[in-house]
C-alpha cells in the first residue's frame, strides 16, 4: 500500500541527554547543567540508530535547526551529528532563546512536591494542585508567554515548509531542546492550548516526530510511526 503522505516535510524534536538534575527530577530552566556521561551515551546511541544518510534524520534533508542556547542542548547537537554533517549544517542552524526551556522562576531547581508544598503554604491552589500547563511559574513564564515564543518558530517552519508538501525540496527541521518546552511545542504544533490535557513523554536523548496530514500545511499532526525501510 503506498504511503499517501510520503515526501511530506517533518519536524524532529530532540531532547538533550540526561543531566544530574534530570535524574533527580529537579526543574532545570536557565541553570546550565552539563550532560552526564550516561547522557552523552544516550544521545550517541540515538545518533547511531537514527542519524545519517538513509536513516530517519538524514542531514542532507535538513533545511533548518533550532537549538536552545543551554550547554546541554548545544552538546547534544555536537553528539547527534558527526563533523562531516556539522560542516554541511553550519549555515542552517539557529541558536535561539525561543526554544529554551520554560522559565521556571521561583521553581528553578525544585521538585514538583516542593513546588506544590510551597504554594500551599502561601495560600495558593486551594481547589486543585499546581499544574504548570495551567498555572505557569511564579516569577517565571506563563503558558501564554511560552506559547507566544513557540508560535514564532512554528510560523517560520510553516513558511518555508509550506511550498514543498510533496517533497519538491528537502525541508526537514530539527529542534534540539528540553523536556517541557518540546512537549509544549508539540501541543502548539497541532493548535492545542498548553492547558489542554494531552499527556506526553519524551525521554532524555530521545527523538519525537511531527509532520502534516494529506500534504497540507494546514493539517499539522503527530507522526506516531515511521517506516524504517
Amino acid at each position: 500500500m503506498p504511503d499517501k503522505d510520503a515526501g511530506t516535510p517533518r519536524v524532529f524534536l530532540v531532547r538533550h541527554g540526561e543531566t544530574e538534575w534530570t535524574i533527580s527530577g529537579r526543574y532545570t530552566g536557565r541553570s546550565d547543567i552539563p550532560l552526564t556521561t550516561n547522557g552523552e551515551a544516550q544521545v550517541s546511541s540515538s545518533a547511531a540508530k537514527l542519524v545519517g544518510a538513509g536513516k530517519i534524520i538524514n542531514p542532507a534533508r535538513i533545511a533548518q535547526l533550532f537549538i536552545s542556547p543551554r550547554t546541554r542542548a548545544r552538546r547534544t547537537y555536537e553528539l547527534l551529528f558527526d563533523e562531516a554533517a556539522q560542516k554541511g549544517l553550519e549555515t542552517k542552524y539557529e541558536i535561539t532563546e525561543d526554544i529554551r526551556e520554560w522559565e521556571y522562576g521561583t521553581y528553578e531547581g525544585l521538585l514538583t512536591a516542593q513546588i506544590r508544598s510551597g504554594r500551599k503554604e502561601r495560600g495558593l491552589d486551594t481547589e486543585r494542585s499546581w499544574n504548570i500547563w495551567l498555572d505557569g511559574c511564579e516569577n517565571g513564564e506563563t503558558a501564554a508567554e511560552v506559547s507566544e515564543r513557540l508560535d514564532r518558530i512554528i510560523k517560520k517552519i510553516r513558511k518555508f515548509q509550506g511550498p514543498y508538501m510533496y517533497g519538491e525540496k528537502e525541508v526537514d527541521v530539527v529542534l534540539i531542546a528540553h523536556g517541557h518546552i518540546l512537549r509544549a511545542f508539540a501541543k502548539r504544533w497541532i493548535g492545542f492550548e498548553l492547558g489542554t490535557a494531552l499527556p506526553m513523554m519524551l525521554e532524555p536523548g530521545a527523538v519525537g516526530v511531527l509532520s502534516y496530514e494529506h500534504h497540507n500545511v494546514d493539517e499539522p499532526a503527530f507522526l506516531l510511526g515511521l517506516n524504517m525501510g
